[in-house]
């Protein structure tokens, strides 16, 4: 009779402590999401390193001739998706002048 009290105690005390886990396991937030990335540049590579996408602001530059004889290089955010050789597949760029697509 005493074995069978102390099992039952054993196992309440058992149940109470697994209580609380238990409450805290429904009630699990979700993973905090960031609601912007920011930054100067994205890129993104493949299993062997090498750059397959890439997003990136350039900077103006007033220095550079354009063919038409102006002067003056507007900035520029460039997405280029690349291939596995590394050359530009899809080009996607925007100006202040205007855009293209390549």
């Amino acid at each position: 009779m005493k074995t069978q009290r102390f099992a039952i105690t054993i196992t309440v005390i058992n149940l109470l402590i697994l209580m609380p886990s238990l409450f805290r396991a429904n009630s699990a937030t979700k993973p905090e999401v960031a609601p912007v990335l920011r930054g100067r540049a994205l890129e993104i590579v493949d299993e062997q390193g090498r750059v397959r996408a890439m997003i990136k602001v350039f900077p103006a530059d007033p220095k550079v001739k354009m063919p038409d004889g102006t002067m003056g290089y507007p900035e520029t955010v460039l997405l280029r998706l690349i291939t596995s050789k590394g050359g530009p597949n899809v080009k996607i760029a925007a100006t202040e002048d205007g855009s293209a697509l390549s």
